[in-house]
């Protein structure tokens, strides 16, 4: 009798990743990165994850908001990463120095993943490593960032995925950003374990938008604009005729179009549905309420004219928005040959100059926590 062969599947090596530290840098995008990260690792039971905060100097860094942090190592250090995520905050176009573009320049050359959180994505773009990439920044950045960098093909999302980049806009979304990343790398059991405990009732993904304030957009100059959409706002399941928004802010229907066209365009009946099927897929994805009701609750007298609606603006119908859709796997870089023999096997090992990882004194913290090991990884997951 043959016994068959016993195969031992080592777990795969920890996805390792520098946060690169400008000066100014909001500590509260950092925090909403690095915490999945942490809760990924003691959910599996194992160190799924490392990371490490750089600095040009090493040298204790100074927070937006006063705070100053010691980063894990200078940029002189030799570590190998799978991925580095510029971490910038305010006057990104002040933050950035020619040391962080070198060195930036030269992980692109390692082919390592590289991404950005609140406005870092400011650094990547003057470096050169966003050119022809979609990438997201934080509103107030958005303008600004267009004029600078004509060749990046800007979003207003929340955060962005292309290829082997990753950018995300400030606040909570980094959040948002390494959960889809970590579904997509161990399973969406372990991405909703990390919500759950973050109590966060929703994972926003690619397609979900900042909302960028119209004020930002038109300044104080276009006062009746304003009016007319906080009166469209205010009126999404009754909307309000085009001559009555008119007569509203006396001025003319024709007016009215040339002022939507000069300012946001689109037509006035655009924007208007625009905002309505925006509630409505906050409705969708937030609450139970059936898809009848949600074409209700936001002015459509029909549910097929609802759904035809939906599709057409977001290329996908309500129900399957409700139900959510399969994304494609981010997959690791393929290295150059030149570069093979530096990120081998035991690549994500830090090199011998390179400081222990803060995951793994965190990961021991929680070895008493009730919630550790508590969600499965399958041998062989991982990235």
């Amino acid at each position: 009798m043959t016994l068959p062969s016993q195969v031992s599947h080592k777990p795969a090596a920890p996805h390792s990743i520098g946060f690169l530290l400008l000066e100014n840098f909001t500590l509260f995008s950092l925090a909403s990165a690095i915490e999945p990260l942490r809760m990924a690792n003691q959910l599996a039971g194992r160190e799924l994850y490392r990371w490490y905060t750089l600095s040009v100097d090493g040298q204790p860094i100074r927070a937006s908001d006063g705070l100053q942090v010691t980063p894990d190592a200078a940029l002189s250090v030799p570590l190998s990463l799978d991925m580095v995520i510029v971490c910038g905050g305010v006057g990104p176009n002040r933050s950035v120095q020619r040391e962080h573009i070198a060195w930036l320049q030269s992980q692109a050359r390692l082919s390592r993943h590289l991404g950005a959180i609140c406005t870092g994505s400011w650094a990547l773009a003057k470096a050169g490593l966003l050119d022809g990439y979609e990438a997201s920044i934080h509103w107030e950045c958005l303008a600004a960032m267009q004029e600078a960098f004509p060749r990046v093909i800007l979003t207003p999302r929340l955060f962005s995925i292309d290829r082997d980049r990753v950018s995300s806009s400030g606040g909570t979304a980094p959040l948002d950003m390494m959960l889809t990343l970590i579904s997509r790398h161990h399973g969406r059991e372990l991405a909703a374990g990390i919500s759950e405990m973050f109590i966060c009732d929703r994972v926003r993904g690619e397609s979900d938008q900042q909302r960028v304030p119209l004020k930002h957009v038109l300044g104080t100059t276009q006062p009746k604009l304003l009016e007319i959409v906080a009166l469209m706002e205010a009126n999404l399941e009754e909307p309000i005729g085009l001559d009555e928004l008119a007569d509203y802010v006396d001025l003319s229907r024709r007016q009215l179009e040339r002022l939507f066209q000069k300012h946001l365009l689109c037509a006035p009946s655009r924007y208007y549905l625009k905002l309505r099927l925006t509630r409505a897929r906050q409705l969708l994805k937030q609450t139970s309420f059936s898809i009848i009701d949600v074409a209700s609750a936001c002015g459509f007298v029909s549910t097929p004219h609802f759904s035809k609606c939906y599709r057409e603006f977001f290329g996908i119908p309500p129900r399957d928005e409700r139900l959510g859709i399969t994304t494609p796997e981010f997959s690791p870089p393929t290295l150059k040959k030149e570069d093979a023999t530096l990120l081998k096997s035991a690549t994500f090992e830090p090199l011998s100059a390179g400081p222990p990882s803060s995951a793994g004194v965190a990961l021991d913290q929680a070895r008493g926590e009730p919630t550790y090991a508590s969600v499965k990884i399958k041998q062989g997951e991982g990235v």
